[in-house]
């Protein structure tokens, strides 16, 4: 029998021990994973950014916080309003208080210093519009602003405008002539 030629002479490249190629194959396909649930789970089509992030995902849909916990003007008035900081005290002053984001909530609250939240719906100066008429009445606040429960960052599904409220009425038999949005 003839001999065998050895390995690793000059010029021969070394082969990986197994492991490391499984590694770097796990490693690969960990990288490519991540990708795709960026981009397939990030909201790119998420509302606009707020100064401190907020989850309304977390707050109403994990944790089951109602509408009117952080918005009680939708319940007593024309408009629904922002929540003061005292509101997210409650549970912050003791919760989760060195998370960033809300280490930067209660530095706004114990300085005084009000957050410049985003303003995500707006209606022309010209309508009128009462929440409180419409929670009376049982309108699910996900009616016009969405499954909010299932949004970090609040998207509006669709564009509020004279269409949509008049197709409303139209559809729960709710009057729809001009005086009742128009004062």
């Amino acid at each position: 029998m003839g001999e065998q030629a050895p390995q690793g002479g000059p010029g021969a490249v070394p082969r990986r021990p197994r492991w490391e190629v499984r590694l770097a194959w796990a490693a690969g396909l960990l990288t490519l994973l991540m990708v795709l649930l960026y981009y397939f789970y990030y909201p790119f089509a998420a509302g606009k950014e707020q100064p401190i992030p907020f989850s309304h995902h977390v707050h109403a849909g994990v944790k089951g916080i109602g509408c009117l916990v952080c918005h009680p003007g939708a319940a007593e008035g024309q408009r629904a309003g922002l929540p003061p900081l005292q509101t997210c005290m409650l549970c912050h002053d003791r919760i989760i208080i060195h998370f960033p984001p809300i280490a930067d909530l209660r530095s706004h609250f114990y300085e005084g210093k009000p957050v410049e939240w985003v303003r995500i719906n707006t209606l022309p100066e010209f309508v009128y519009f009462d929440h409180q008429m419409h929670v009376v009445h049982g309108v699910d606040c996900s009616r016009c602003h969405g499954d909010v429960k299932e949004m970090d960052r609040i998207k509006p599904p669709q564009k509020i405008n004279m269409g949509f409220c008049v197709q409303c009425h139209r559809d729960n038999n709710v009057s729809h002539t001009c005086s009742v949005c128009h004062r």
